[in-house]
């Protein structure tokens, strides 16, 4: 284990935000690293407990090691402590950077908990920078061929292990960059793309073969011994409103997407919220996101509206450890735009009830109204209750409903009445060839849960062929 007393000894420190001043500056990292005498001493916290939830069903869904490599990284032993996260965890740059971190809040010193996340972090950017990590080539090769449809979390973990089991794998990916919600539904500055550029050209050196800008057609995969569909949970949730399709309203992931895609380029995007009066609809990561992208755009302001009630500060009785807390958090957007506009953006228990548009069809303000639940747990507005904002950008950030249609109907299948393609019996194969894993088929999730889920159905087509 860690130091018997490391969790008495040395206080819990993350790795620090860059000030929010600088980091408006710049599409960089939103954090600053820490040196291998720092990650050692927070190591050391970790207990080796009798029951590390940290690594059960309530933490980390790779059931990551956690325990072992955090004393590996204690004792210096930096290699041996990567190997060992590499056991499980096919993508730590991925989940170091984006994960929320589930073993931390299971962790058994809870609120004071080992910052597990980091440390793996620490640890991938490490075997990087050293060599160690190298391509692993298969020193056979099976002779079944699989498609992998999607390159994002699920599909990437797929490809991974199917590779290293020694068949051979073509991700089939529309995009012009590889990586799916990795490369351009997640800012740049919560996760570099450079971070997901440099995974791809890995797995590329160890046989994965990537076809991008392409359109995975059922009739052009005959040759395949496997399909895996993983094509994620699309699908955007919209606002049942008139005027959605007004000028400067999109989809978060839209947005995020062209955000991205500029930063790439170096060129502005093609829906930019500069000088625009900015609000978004939804209170999760991608709505932080997208509160982050467009004041880093230089919008004139920026409004976060959320359904919900705010959450309370502290666990309820109903949500006890080892459980998600379900609490207030302040993400890095919000805290930007506090430093920016002096206050906190989210204003909760509201909706959007009208879009207001000029003469030429643009957004230009919007009519909000108040929410409460009715006895029934529906939501209901309130009247009277009715306020107009400025907005110049509408940004749907209200989740998603399932896969897309056209690939639905495309491979002749039948969404559940969530939108997912999930088999009864609850494996990963649909029928025949074809198999479906991550958010495609078990709704919008976490990207270490699609990671898991790709393993998973990886294990079951490898199962399938031999």
């Amino acid at each position: 284990m860690g130091s018997a007393t490391g969790f008495l000894d040395t206080v819990r420190m993350e790795n620090p935000f860059r000030s929010e001043a600088e980091r408006l500056g710049d599409f960089e990292d939103l954090h600053i690293g820490q040196p291998e005498a720092a990650r050692r001493a927070q190591a050391s916290r970790c207990m080796n407990c009798g029951v590390p939830f940290c690594q059960s069903d309530f933490g980390c869904p790779l059931h990551n090691l956690i325990p072992e490599w955090n004393d590996l990284l204690y004792r210096g032993l930096e290699r041996e402590a990567l190997d060992r996260l590499l056991q499980t965890a096919p993508f730590p740059e991925f989940t170091g950077h984006v994960c929320p971190a589930l073993c931390e809040k299971a962790c058994n010193l809870e609120k004071d908990c080992v910052t597990n996340r980091d440390n793996e972090l620490y640890l991938i950017e490490k075997g990087f920078a050293k060599g160690w990590v190298k391509p692993r080539i298969p020193a056979a090769r099976t002779g079944k061929r699989v498609a992998v449809i999607g390159s994002g979390p699920s599909g990437l973990a797929a490809a991974d292990l199917l590779n290293r089991l020694g068949h051979s794998v073509t991700v089939i990916e529309k995009a012009d960059r590889a990586g799916g919600l990795l490369m351009y539904g997640i800012p740049n500055m919560k996760l570099p793309k450079i971070v997901v550029e440099r995974r791809i050209r890995l797995m590329e050196e160890e046989g994965v073969r990537f076809e991008l800008n392409r359109e995975a057609i059922p009739e052009e995969l005959q040759e395949f011994d496997a399909v895996l569909l993983c094509g994620g949970a699309r699908k955007a949730r919209s606002l049942n409103i008139e005027h959605m399709d007004a000028r400067g309203v999109m989809f978060a992931v839209d947005y995020l997407t062209a955000a991205t895609k500029a930063v790439l380029s170096g060129k502005d995007s093609e829906a930019s919220a500069k000088e625009k009066h900015v609000v978004v609809v939804g209170g999760g990561d991608t709505g932080n996101d997208c509160v982050g992208t467009a004041l880093r755009q230089g919008c004139a302001s920026v409004t976060q509206l959320e359904m919900m009630p705010e959450p309370p500060a502290e666990r309820t009785g109903g949500n006890p450890w080892p459980e998600w807390p379900r609490i207030l958090r302040t993400d890095y957007g919000q805290m930007e735009a506090i430093c920016r506009q002096g206050s906190d953006p989210r204003i909760y228990e509201t909706t959007v009830k009208q879009i207001l548009t000029d003469e030429n069809g643009w957004i230009n303000g919007l009519e909000t109204v108040q929410l409460r639940r009715t006895p029934e747990g529906r939501f209901e507005q309130v009247a009277g209750t009715e306020k107009e904002l400025p907005c110049g950008l509408l940004l749907i950030a209200a989740g998603f409903v399932g896969c897309e249609t056209r690939t639905l109907e495309r491979f002749a299948l039948q969404a559940d009445g969530r939108g997912r393609l999930m088999p009864e019996d609850g494996s990963h194969h649909l029928s025949g060839r074809l198999f479906s894993a991550g958010d495609m088929r078990n709704g919008q999730s976490l990207v270490v849960r699609a990671l898991a889920d790709g393993r998973r159905a990886a294990q079951e087509i490898n199962d399938f062929l031999c």
